[in-house]
């Protein structure tokens, strides 16, 4: 499911079921890291995964993705390939810890 801006985000995570949010730093209306900061906020997404997939990448940048709550961060241009594992990688993490 797309979101066209971090406000249309938080709708519809209030609104579907989600397991896993991508989002980008550069939005419109709210960008990604203040997305990140209100699921992490918010008790019923926020234990939701977040990757934070950017352009931006600077390490200040970085870690402040992290710091905010994002699980994976991983700068622009990627291949499908490292976003594949890395979502395999913390839905596995996920399910360990619900057990």
């Amino acid at each position: 499911m797309e979101a066209v801006d971090g406000v249309d985000a938080l709708k519809k995570l209030q609104t579907f079921k989600i397991d896993m949010i991508l989002v980008d730093i550069n939005m419109p209306v709210m960008d990604g890291l203040k997305l990140v900061s209100l699921v992490r906020q918010d008790p019923k997404v926020k234990h939701l995964p977040v990757i934070i997939i950017t352009t931006e990448g600077a390490e200040e940048d970085r870690s402040r993705g992290l710091a905010l709550g994002a699980n994976a961060y991983i700068v622009k241009p990627i291949q499908a390939s490292q976003l594949l594992k890395t979502i395999n990688e913390i839905l596995n993490n996920n399910n360990h810890h619900r057990k």
